[in-house]
């Protein structure tokens, strides 16, 4: 069927149109900044929807009629209508099992940024949010932050791909859109900010600093117009701090680093007991569910994220004993249901547990000293902090978050000291947040968001010389030598009888006093069992160099067959190179692809 020559014009003056505009956002930083507003409304108003979506859940299940009224605020919760974590952990495993089709984990911000260039996909990102509402909606100790992020980063990466943007550029607009999701969720801008840069940029970079600021306010004004999210404090507090409370302070850090790092570890204790016990991944949240029920029926605190839990316990003085009860029945509940598949995060239960951390700290040391040297409430804001820190990873963050819930720069400095001995502490003892722990146990080195694809990029493969003439390592150093005179090459690959690599041969060698011109040249072959695979990424590859102290090295495929060869100087050389554009990209000079 022929196409009408005035529609074939009209397609071509669209696709023109489209590409002045692409080029127009890939050069002028003015308009790369409106991208950046317009990720953020979207990263806002998404965050808001499934905000919504979740509350009305719980309100249509648990009778939440009030408004403002939490799950977790409840004084008691029917055991019946607890039943509702196991029939909906029963849908979460549904949907992870259909999505096990792919064959692929889904992909968060943090990896797409650290592996892929930004690059996400809405398929993953609304199988996250769909996941994390079930999950939060039928009461399972999870938060929304999980969606929040990864809907508004995927917002990002979208609109980043459609204008086919630079990587750099991609990935920027992954961060803002992350940071805004979160600004929106909690109405702190600043923490936003800090989120967008610790978590998932990766780098305080200055070519992100006025797009992640513009991509916040969006989100920020977003809050404003239509209201929702989540309220963290009750009602700002007035702190006066001596100098020793801050050594209170930093050995709270160090606390709170040692239990975050416990309940990360509990986690996947519990998720490799499952995977021993082999119960199928669509059945994992349903007896995930049904274990949450006796915890649920001690107290509802343990439900959903605890934002209610979390204002009642910062406003009322809960008896010690029931604050350490509360810490264990909590961090057991989020530890049983990311363990057993709920799908979310631990935002918002670190936290939680945070506070009850702080609150039991002070509350021990009140014992121990006779008389409360630390006020209960700014304690456990300073622990709520300090904990959070060490489990997703962003000190600054989460100072920022008690200075936008307080208003309060006394107490924000002592956070300040708390956080940074809790996160300084588990990057020592612990190495990982908890979302580049969980990549960890999957085989990807991740230690955060920073751009470390293009290093798996850079391959062997794609830097070799192909095809190097190759010689059978059973033939005579003799012949080796009539066929290549002194000075005709430097050196010659050898391969066996299967064609497969058997070593470099340096032809001075060859030519040497006391080598027998009858031996097979493989006798005086180096590295005969060193070689890299084209897969190798530069930096195994300069590892491989270090180690065999040579100049050349061959690039075999898996079977052993040599497909070339690759010389240290060269990838050195292109390792610095790309290392180079990276470090300018992050300087906010604009390069041509």
């Amino acid at each position: 069927m022929s196409v009408a020559p005035g529609l074939t014009a009209a397609r071509a003056q669209v696709r023109t149109l489209a590409d002045r505009l692409r080029e127009r956002f890939r050069t002028r930083e003015h308009l790369f900044l409106l991208l950046a507003l317009v990720v953020g409304v979207v990263a806002g108003g998404l965050s808001l929807l499934q905000h919504w979506l979740a509350h009305a859940l719980q309100a249509w299940w648990y009778g939440l009629e009030q408004p403002g009224v939490r799950l977790s605020s409840l004084p008691q919760v029917d055991w019946r209508l607890l039943l509702a974590l196991p029939l909906f952990g029963l849908a979460v495993g549904l949907i992870s099992l259909i999505a096990r089709v792919r064959k692929r984990q889904l992909v968060d911000a943090v990896e797409a940024n650290a592996l892929h260039g930004g690059r996400m996909s809405m398929r993953d990102n609304l199988i996250v949010s769909a996941q994390t509402i079930l999950s939060n909606g039928s009461g399972a100790s999870v938060g929304l932050e999980a969606a929040y992020a990864q809907m508004g980063a995927g917002a990002g990466s979208q609109l980043g791909r459609v204008l086919r943007l630079r990587r750099a550029d991609i990935r920027t607009l992954v961060g803002t859109g992350a940071g805004a999701a979160i600004a929106a969720a909690f109405d702190a801008p600043l923490t936003g900010a800090f989120y967008g840069f610790e978590i998932v940029i990766g780098a305080y970079s200055p070519s992100a600093l006025a797009p992640v600021a513009v991509a916040v306010l969006g989100a920020a004004s977003v809050r404003a117009a239509f209201g929702g999210g989540d309220s963290l404090l009750p009602a700002p507090t007035s702190t006066g701090l001596e100098w020793q409370d801050y050594a209170l302070y930093a050995l709270l850090g160090l606390v709170c680093a040692l239990i975050g790092i416990g309940i990360m570890r509990l986690v996947t204790l519990i998720e490799q007991g499952v995977d021993r016990a082999r119960v199928p991944i669509w059945l994992r949240p349903a007896l995930g569910g049904l274990l949450l029920i006796p915890l649920a029926l001690v107290t509802p605190q343990i439900l959903s994220s605890g934002h209610g839990a979390l204002q009642v316990d910062l406003t009322v003085q809960e008896p010690l004993r029931w604050l350490l009860l509360l810490l264990v029945l909590k961090s057991l509940a989020s530890a049983i249901s990311l363990g057993f598949g709920f799908r979310g995060g631990l935002f918002f239960a670190s936290l939680f547990i945070g506070t009850l951390v702080g609150a039991v700290y002070a509350g021990l040391l009140g014992q121990l000293f006779g008389r409360p040297p630390l006020d209960a409430t700014t304690a456990a804001l300073v622990g709520m902090a300090a904990l959070a820190a060490g489990v997703v990873g962003a000190p600054m963050t989460m100072a920022m978050l008690v200075l936008e819930g307080t208003h309060d720069f006394a107490l924000a400095s002592a956070a300040m000291a708390a956080v940074l001995v809790s996160s300084t502490v588990t990057r020592r003892l612990f190495g990982y947040s908890f979302s580049t722990w969980r990549l960890h146990l999957r085989g990807a080195e991740i230690r955060d968001a920073r751009d470390v694809g293009w290093v798996r990029s850079l391959t062997a493969g794609r830097m070799m010389r192909k095809a190097p003439d190759t010689l059978p390592a059973v033939l005579a150093v003799a012949e080796v030598r009539r066929r290549f005179p002194l000075g005709s090459t430097s050196r010659l690959v050898l391969v066996d009888a299967a064609g497969r690599y058997a070593g470099i041969a340096v032809l001075p060698d060859l030519y040497a006093d006391g080598v027998d011109p009858a031996a097979p040249v493989a006798q005086y072959a180096r590295n005969p069992a060193t070689a890299v695979r084209e897969e190798d990424d530069a930096l195994a590859v300069m590892r491989q160099f270090d180690t065999s102290q040579s100049d050349e090295l061959a690039v075999i495929d898996h079977d052993g067959h040599v497909l070339g060869l690759l010389s240290e100087r060269f990838v050195r050389k292109r390792y610095a190179e790309e290392l180079d554009r990276r470090q300018r990209e992050l300087l906010g000079e604009r390069i041509a692809d």
